[in-house]
């Protein structure tokens, strides 16, 4: 029977005679104890500071309440704990977890809270190049694109041999009158067609683009900007560009040819790429009928196109026959037959790109790099740097501080469930700030070890 006289009192059913009543009377208290790994994550790559340093702030010093590193800290954790909306922050600047990160416990003014609330952050948010009476915060979008490749080269202890860069172009549906939405008929609907760039679990560019384009439009400038880059640092590193076909462009391959940089596209099929296979697919054809299972073959040969190559490159066909019929696949490539056999160039190296689509998965499902509702282009292209900012940081906790660990490969949203959403009791006092972890958390141990080797990271 439920409790009728305290409005704020939840009954239950009882329990072995006993009353079961809930209440928010606990007090200060937090869901995401686990957070304060964020911090020490930060802290190890210098992420909040370095990212807080591209903005510029044209605010009356005198007047400040929210330093700018104190509101991007504030984006950014909230948005790697799952908090994707401004608006949640109107509750969330009460939270001492996130006061914590962000350096600062107490307001210097009674009338505000230790962080920020929605209107503040959205301000962050809708930034200009140049001020403006309500907007006095501007940010450096090419100091942001080159600080994510600093901490990509950063997070190598020596420059390795070889890096893959892998590059693909998806959806981000928008639902509104946002500048640069158009409607894309591949994708059926209105949306931005973001580019990314990984090597690895490592992300390396995120550029916001309308629909109305090709998938490789501003890829080349991309790449020759994070090229430039990286061998301005690992001057010997092998760099291979892989991507599906659309990414096979002639201004691309020739940049690639001209500069020694290695690239694996996909390339799309035709009859007459077909017909330079069509031995290999009856060869095909012929042991699926036989064994009633897919079977493929494959033929590495020199191809160009009639007028669009300016030169001969070699292609692999896969010559695949499955029970629903033939399935012919292609790719071009600089790598040589001394590198990699058609079958292993195709299997091992090209089909692994496919672990690039995961990693978009984790930014748009996890991070919410897909809430692109604001007016302009330049605010959400700033909204999606906040949300591959989170990325970054929840990558570099699962790669310093979870290696070896069962959560070692899990996405972001598995780590942020188990690791980082610890019911706590905040006791805040003269001397400290201390939280009362839930003492029945299963995954302790995973906590201590992310604890000691993050701390032994920070510089």
């Amino acid at each position: 029977m439920q409790t009728e006289c305290i409005a704020d009192l939840f009954g239950f059913e009882p329990v072995e005679r006993r009353r079961v009543e809930a209440s928010f009377d606990g007090g200060q208290m937090t869901s995401d104890g686990g957070a304060l790994l964020l911090g020490r994550t930060a802290r190890a790559i210098g992420l909040i500071d370095r990212f807080a340093g591209c903005f510029v702030d044209h605010r009356n010093p005198e007047l400040i309440e929210h330093e700018i590193v104190t509101l991007v800290g504030q984006r950014i954790y909230g948005i790697a704990l799952g908090y994707e909306d401004l608006i949640d922050h109107d509750q969330l600047r009460h939270d001492p977890v996130l006061a914590a990160l962000g350096g600062k416990l107490e307001a210097r003014r009674s009338s505000c809270a230790a962080l920020a609330g929605k209107s503040t952050l959205n301000r962050l948010e809708l930034s200009r190049s140049e001020p403006t009476r309500y907007h006095k915060i501007g940010h450096d979008g090419a100091a942001i694109e080159r600080l994510f490749v600093d901490l990509f080269l950063e997070a190598h202890a020596a420059a390795p041999a070889e890096i893959i860069l892998d590059l693909d172009a998806t959806d981000d549906p928008v639902h509104g009158e946002q500048e640069g939405r158009f409607f894309h008929g591949y994708y059926g609907g209105y949306c931005y067609l973001p580019l990314y760039v990984f090597c690895g679990r490592h992300l390396l560019a995120a550029k916001l683009r309308p629909a109305n384009i090709d998938g490789s439009a501003g890829a080349l400038e991309e790449v020759e900007r994070i090229v430039e880059q990286i061998r301005a640092r690992w001057p010997e590193v092998r760099i291979v560009l892989r991507a599906d076909s659309g990414f096979a462009r002639e201004a691309l391959m020739a940049w690639c040819e001209a500069h020694g940089v290695d690239y694996l596209f996909g390339l799309a099929r035709n009859v007459r790429l077909e017909a330079e296979i069509a031995d290999e697919l009856a060869e095909a054809a012929g042991e699926s009928a036989a064994r009633d299972q897919a079977a493929r073959r494959f033929k590495d040969f020199m191809w160009t196109t009639r007028d669009s190559w300016s030169r001969r490159r070699r292609v692999v066909g896969k010559a695949e026959h499955t029970p629903k019929g033939s399935n012919p696949r292609f790719i071009v490539t600089s790598l040589g037959a001394q590198d990699y056999d058609a079958r292993a160039l195709y299997e091992d190296v090209y089909c692994a790109r496919g672990e690039m689509e995961n990693r978009i998965k984790e930014q748009q499902l996890d991070l919410f790099a897909d809430r692109t509702s604001a007016a302009t282009m330049r605010a959400n292209q700033l909204r999606l740097w906040f949300a591959s900012m989170a990325y970054v940081l929840m990558a570099a906790l699962r790669r310093i501080g979870l290696v070896g660990s069962q959560f070692a490969d899990a996405t972001c949203g598995t780590i942020r469930l188990k690791l980082l959403k610890i019911g706590a009791l905040v006791r805040l006092s003269v001397r400290r700030l201390k939280l009362a972890m839930a003492s029945v958390f299963p995954y302790q141990p995973e906590y201590r070890s992310a604890y000691v080797l993050l701390g032994a990271a920070i510089r």
